[in-house]
């Protein structure tokens, strides 16, 4: 084999590599992520949404092997979860029983995980595409998108998120949803990174977008209406009832009447509504105590919506099942009231086993998911009907998925989520949570009502702001008004579409401007 002149003098002379040494690159790396937590809620600084994946950005601009892009995007990720989802150690430890130091390993073992996400985007960016923001921007919102449904999907932590009360750049979320947020967010992140090195022509792109977004906020385009009819008087029932006592069979009449007393002064309000699972056994086990419920309900004229496990006997078959499948339902009763909706997007681990026939293989536990693990609804499910309204519902954890509440949104005239967040105490969980709702609330022009056993309860409009909002670990009721809107925002028409082809585009353009470009010369 020959050689070239040019590669003599490399193998002579190997360049030494570019940036910062490799240790200080992963610490600066795994801090950047560490910090984002400060973006979302409770802290609401929404600059470092921007300064974080700015510093990632420019640590993985000099040229450098694949691996080296690897180690540093891994870093970041392992940093951002470790960190911004600690809220986990509180149900993993204090409500798992699980030793503290064992927490502590399962916590950065899942951030080492889901930092795989950043890991193979910063690889990705390396070798495959040109290094540019708009390519930058592109990964980064392709890894939140597949947070949404690969391995189940665990879609938290979005840069968007950081941006649901800054109107100017969130008015993109009724156009595109949350991830047109985060794209035109790290686009400018890294555009000004560009413009630090004296690169303005991606500043360029980056300011048009936000002139869009800025033009939207001050328009303030109505993407819906309201229905036309007087608002609906609703009060939001919130038990506080604590997570160590809540599912044990000797307080479960207690908790019942909790609910029963919290509820006695509210009967003849429009709507009453209580938390996820606030009847703490399934409805079967419960009859005496529905009827009666139904019955105050009836005769105030009040539609009372409830969480409650609900066991389906009608689906069960002796001949072939152990046991009827069992549903996280919300189930609309009382007066002007039908309707069941049955929970789509279950909780690894916590409502279900993932892989759960790989059981069958070990004798002691053959057959144990059929008792384990709740079933999920369907995802063609009708919305409750409410005082001649369409009711959409999410039960938890599934409001983080766009696309789930967007379905669930369509045909509805407002919007209810319960939840129990008392897994997760005092920590910035419950509030990350409530951010969510917001961006959902947004995104689908829908007022949303959400009660929480322990908060964060609350009403909030269809521009994502909050209304009212009870305080977090008190037994209160929350009241207010809510609204009935109808017509759809064009999130709810295309969902992510838009943002996907976009940037599918811009992923394929920078992939083939890349290989055209001739050797010896850098995108960067």
């Amino acid at each position: 084999m020959r050689l070239s002149t040019v590669d003599l003098q490399k193998r002579l002379n190997p360049e030494k590599p570019k940036g910062l040494p490799m240790g200080l690159a992963i610490l600066i790396a795994w801090l950047a992520g560490a910090i984002f937590i400060f973006a979302l809620a409770p802290y609401g600084i929404w600059p470092v949404a921007l300064v974080s994946p700015a510093i990632l950005y420019a640590l993985l601009m000099p040229e450098m092997t694949g691996r080296r892009a690897f180690i540093i995007g891994q870093a970041y990720g392992t940093g951002l979860w470790c960190v911004g989802a600690f809220w986990l150690y509180t149900s993993i430890h204090v409500y798992g029983a699980t030793p503290a130091w064992l927490a502590l390993i399962m916590i950065a073992l899942m951030g080492l995980g889901m930092g795989l996400f950043h890991g193979f985007l910063a690889l990705i960016f390396n070798r495959l595409v040109g290094k540019q923001p708009l390519a930058f921007a592109a990964l980064w919102v392709l890894q939140e998108w597949m947070k949404t449904w690969l391995f189940t999907g665990f879609p938290w932590l979005f840069v968007g998120y950081a941006f649901t009360e800054q109107y100017w750049l969130s008015s993109l979320a009724p156009v595109a949803g949350v991830f047109a947020v985060s794209f035109v967010a790290i686009l400018l992140a890294a555009s000004t990174v560009e413009l630090l090195r004296r690169r303005r022509g991606y500043m360029v792109v980056t300011a048009a977008l936000l002139v869009v977004s800025v033009s939207l906020w001050l328009i303030n385009p109505q993407w819906t209406k309201p229905k036309g009819t007087p608002d609906l008087s609703v009060s939001l029932i919130q038990g506080n009832i604590p997570q160590d006592l809540k599912w044990l069979t000797e307080y479960q009449v207690e908790t019942l009447k909790i609910y029963a007393t919290l509820t006695r002064t509210e009967w003849g309000r429009d709507i009453v509504l209580w938390p996820e699972s606030s009847i703490p056994m399934f409805q079967t086990e419960a009859v005496g105590f529905i009827n009666e419920m139904v019955k105050m309900a009836k005769e105030t004229d009040t539609t009372w919506v409830t969480g409650i496990p609900y066991k389906d006997e009608a689906a069960f078959d002796a001949s072939t099942d152990k046991y009827p499948p069992f549903y996280n339902s919300v189930v609309a009763l009382g007066a002007q009231a039908e309707g069941l909706y049955k929970k789509q997007r279950l909780v690894p681990f916590g409502e279900y086993i993932p892989f759960e026939g790989l059981l069958d293989i070990l004798p002691n536990l053959a057959g144990s998911q059929d008792i384990m693990s709740y079933s999920r609804g369907s995802d063609q499910q009708s919305p409750l009907r409410v005082r001649g309204h369409n009711l959409g519902a999410a039960i938890c954890y599934e409001v983080a998925y766009p696309d789930t509440t967007r379905k669930n949104a369509i045909g509805t005239d407002f919007l209810l989520t319960i939840s129990n967040d008392a897994w997760f105490g005092t920590s910035a969980g419950p509030l990350q949570h409530l951010q969510m709702v917001q961006m959902r609330a947004l995104e689908n022009g829908r007022w949303f009502m959400r009660a929480t056993n322990t908060g964060v309860t609350a009403i909030i409009d269809h521009k994502g702001r909050i209304v009212e909002r009870a305080p977090q670990f008190e037994r209160t009721v929350l009241r207010g008004d809510v609204q009935a809107r109808v017509g759809n925002t064009p999130f709810m028409r295309f969902g992510n579409y838009p943002i996907l082809l976009i940037i599918a585009l811009l992923l394929l353009l920078s992939y083939l401007g890349k290989r055209e470009t001739p050797r010896g010369r850098s995108m960067s």
